[in-house]
Protein backbone atom coordinates (compact mmCIF):
# COMPACT_ATOMS: atom_id res chain seq x y z
CA UNK A 1 0.00 0.00 0.00
CA UNK A 2 1.31 3.43 -0.69
CA UNK A 3 1.96 5.80 1.95
CA UNK A 4 1.29 9.35 1.95
CA UNK A 5 2.81 12.32 4.09
CA UNK A 6 0.21 15.00 5.63
CA UNK A 7 3.20 17.40 4.44
CA UNK A 8 4.05 17.51 0.16
CA UNK A 9 7.69 17.22 -0.87
CA UNK A 10 8.30 20.98 -2.18
CA UNK A 11 9.03 19.23 -5.00
CA UNK A 12 8.51 16.73 -7.75
CA UNK A 13 9.42 14.76 -10.59
CA UNK A 14 7.92 14.02 -13.90
CA UNK A 15 9.52 13.18 -17.23
CA UNK A 16 7.53 15.58 -20.05
CA UNK A 17 7.87 14.19 -23.60
CA UNK A 18 9.23 17.51 -25.89
CA UNK A 19 8.19 17.19 -29.43
CA UNK A 20 11.06 17.18 -31.86
CA UNK A 21 9.83 17.96 -35.72
CA UNK A 22 11.02 14.81 -37.40
CA UNK A 23 11.43 12.61 -34.63
CA UNK A 24 9.96 11.08 -31.99
CA UNK A 25 9.68 13.16 -28.75
CA UNK A 26 12.18 13.09 -26.13
CA UNK A 27 10.94 12.53 -22.54
CA UNK A 28 13.20 14.44 -19.91
CA UNK A 29 12.97 14.83 -16.10
CA UNK A 30 11.47 17.78 -14.66
CA UNK A 31 12.13 18.90 -11.18
CA UNK A 32 8.46 20.94 -10.62
CA UNK A 33 7.22 23.21 -7.52
CA UNK A 34 4.97 21.63 -5.29
CA UNK A 35 1.91 23.68 -4.57
CA UNK A 36 -0.79 23.35 -2.14
CA UNK A 37 -4.67 23.51 -3.24
CA UNK A 38 -5.16 27.07 -2.90
CA UNK A 39 -1.67 28.36 -4.28
CA UNK A 40 -2.33 25.74 -7.49
CA UNK A 41 -5.65 28.09 -7.75
CA UNK A 42 -3.85 31.12 -8.10
CA UNK A 43 -1.54 29.52 -10.18
CA UNK A 44 -4.10 28.53 -12.61
CA UNK A 45 -6.15 31.61 -12.31
CA UNK A 46 -3.12 33.66 -13.38
CA UNK A 47 -1.82 31.43 -16.05
CA UNK A 48 -3.23 33.33 -19.23
CA UNK A 49 -2.39 36.63 -18.26
CA UNK A 50 1.87 35.71 -18.26
CA UNK A 51 4.02 34.25 -21.16
CA UNK A 52 5.16 30.98 -21.17
CA UNK A 53 8.66 31.48 -19.66
CA UNK A 54 7.29 32.86 -16.91
CA UNK A 55 5.15 30.35 -16.27
CA UNK A 56 7.43 27.59 -16.67
CA UNK A 57 9.91 29.40 -14.76
CA UNK A 58 7.14 29.65 -11.78
CA UNK A 59 6.62 25.80 -11.95
CA UNK A 60 9.66 24.38 -12.83
CA UNK A 61 13.04 24.16 -10.34
CA UNK A 62 15.50 22.10 -12.17
CA UNK A 63 15.70 19.54 -15.22
CA UNK A 64 18.14 16.22 -16.39
CA UNK A 65 19.39 18.24 -19.47
CA UNK A 66 23.22 18.98 -19.65
CA UNK A 67 22.67 21.94 -20.08
CA UNK A 68 21.85 24.12 -16.92
CA UNK A 69 18.85 24.57 -15.68
CA UNK A 70 17.67 28.87 -15.98
CA UNK A 71 16.00 31.53 -17.61
CA UNK A 72 18.08 31.75 -20.90
CA UNK A 73 18.35 27.98 -21.36
CA UNK A 74 14.40 27.70 -20.52
CA UNK A 75 14.15 30.23 -23.54
CA UNK A 76 16.43 28.79 -26.14
CA UNK A 77 14.69 25.07 -25.40
CA UNK A 78 11.15 26.79 -25.56
CA UNK A 79 12.05 28.91 -29.05
CA UNK A 80 13.80 26.12 -30.30
CA UNK A 81 11.16 23.14 -29.34
CA UNK A 82 8.04 24.80 -30.26
CA UNK A 83 5.74 21.94 -28.83
CA UNK A 84 7.82 21.98 -25.41
CA UNK A 85 6.10 24.69 -23.17
CA UNK A 86 2.55 23.56 -23.90
CA UNK A 87 4.18 19.66 -22.95
CA UNK A 88 5.79 21.02 -19.64
CA UNK A 89 2.66 23.08 -18.30
CA UNK A 90 0.33 20.41 -19.41
CA UNK A 91 2.64 17.68 -17.75
CA UNK A 92 2.94 19.58 -14.73
CA UNK A 93 -1.19 20.25 -13.98
CA UNK A 94 -2.18 16.79 -15.25
CA UNK A 95 0.63 15.59 -11.62
CA UNK A 96 -0.52 18.01 -9.87
CA UNK A 97 -4.12 17.18 -10.24
CA UNK A 98 -4.52 13.44 -11.26
CA UNK A 99 -1.40 12.83 -9.33
CA UNK A 100 -0.59 9.67 -11.47
CA UNK A 101 -3.85 7.37 -10.92
CA UNK A 102 -3.66 3.67 -11.47
CA UNK A 103 -0.54 2.59 -12.61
Amino acid sequence: MAKIKLTASPTFKAKVSIPIPGNRPADVEFVFKGRTKEAFKDFIDNIRDRKDLEVIMDCVTGWELDDPFGVDTVEQLINNYIGASASIIETYIKELTAARLGN
